[in-house]
């Protein structure tokens, strides 16, 4: 009898696990097919659209074909890197993603709502970058790692005030989270304009040393670097912190319930702290990836959105560490496509803001998605994501 149980329970979690990952996929195809809709009804071809955007995106497979004879007949590389370069910059685009997702997810998992990404992404990228460029006579190995330490450690403060001030006096980290976003703002302005600021006329900083950068993988002009897989090894580290530690669970209990952890014994207010100053840490990293391994520099208006657009992604991501990096990899691979899509089948950037917005909206409200395709609703204790996939 307990052995037909315990099958039950499997086939049971099995099946809540596949409820729970084919809404987002149902999700994603419902704004590409809205997506297409509204590209219709613009006059253009859904088809062309697509097609430029998979390109973008992936690059040409005939491409791909002919640089893989080219390299194995003549040992040329250059038409085979032209092939692979649409893919490794969607790489590329995903990575700052992967981090500010898992910044924003984690503060979920405790019940706390951080839209302070963005600025922990501009604190953490400035850090990087004044140790990449003015400490001068180390070697890589101890140079790199001094400038990836210093954006963690700067989004990590930046990250840890309104934690503090949201577990000493309960004020709410959404207002404080936004009021630090707007200071980190103006402080980057008024550091590129001033103590920063390079010896040109352009707002920027001065280009971070060879020893800051991280290593490419692939030689120019392919900008993937090792910031991809350090990435992912931020992913795997926040997965096995939340569901393999006895403090991850104690930041999931806080974050069902703050009064049951409380009486348990768990500390929320140190929680709250430490989850902040960890998910501003993550944000800090996203900014530095993006300094050390792209762009070398940091200017006004230097992010692209990352730490607003991770908000998305956490949600699309379910807040679970590997969920968020399938939906990492979706978003970079939509806007390093929508370029491409732009150019060659004149559709306009904004048809992927629209497809990110449907999608998003189909995530918030799952009961749609099981109503247009007809699923079975998944029982609350039956749910596998929020208890992490494996455990």
């Amino acid at each position: 009898m307990s052995n037909t149980t315990a099958l039950e329970t499997k086939e049971k979690k099995r099946s809540a696990l596949r409820s729970e990952l084919l809404v987002p996929a149902l999700a994603v195809l419902s704004g590409l097919i809205l997506g297409a809709i509204v590209i219709l009804v613009s006059g253009e071809n859904p088809l062309l659209a697509y097609g430029a955007l998979f390109k973008g995106s992936f690059g040409n497979p005939l491409d791909l074909i002919g640089g893989l004879q080219t390299y194995f007949s003549t040992g040329e590389t250059r038409a085979l890197l032209r092939a692979i370069y649409p893919f490794t910059e969607s790489l590329v685009t995903a990575t700052p993603y992967i981090f500010a997702g898992l910044s924003v997810a984690l503060g979920f998992r405790c019940g706390l709502f951080n839209i302070g990404a963005e600025g922990q992404f501009f604190i953490g990228a400035l850090c990087s970058a004044f140790v990449g460029y003015s400490i001068q006579g180390l070697p890589m190995i101890v140079h790199l790692p001094l400038a990836i330490l210093a954006g963690a450690l700067g989004g990590a403060l930046w990250g840890m005030v309104p934690g503090y001030l949201k577990a000493r006096f309960g004020a709410h980290e959404v207002v404080n989270t936004i009021m630090m976003n707007w200071i980190a703002f103006r402080l980057s302005d008024w550091l590129l304009n001033g103590p920063m600021k390079s010896s040109g006329f352009r707002p920027v900083t001065p280009n971070v040393l060879a020893t800051a950068e991280l290593p490419r993988i692939f030689p120019d002009p392919l900008r993937f670097n090792l910031g991809f897989f350090i990435a992912l090894l931020a992913a795997y580290a926040v997965y096995w912190f939340l569901f393999k530690t006895t403090l991850g669970f104690e930041i999931r209990s806080v974050g069902a319930n703050p009064d049951a952890a409380r009486y348990a014994g768990m500390s929320v207010i140190r929680n709250f702290v430490l989850v902040m100053a960890l998910a501003g840490g993550l944000a800090g990293m996203a900014g530095t990836a993006q300094v050390l391994g792209v762009d070398h520099w940091v200017g006004q208006g230097f992010s692209a959105g990352y730490g607003f657009d991770a908000i998305a992604l956490a949600l699309l991501g379910k807040s679970h560490p590997f969920g968020v990096v399938l939906s990492a990899l979706l978003f970079g691979f939509l806007r390093s496509g929508a370029t491409n899509m732009q150019s060659m089948a004149r559709i306009p950037i904004d048809i992927i803001s629209i497809i990110q917005g449907m999608v998003i909206i189909f995530i918030a409200a799952p009961d749609i998605i099981r109503w247009l395709y007809r699923m079975r609703e998944v029982k609350k204790e039956e749910t596998v994501l929020t208890r992490g996939w494996g455990s």
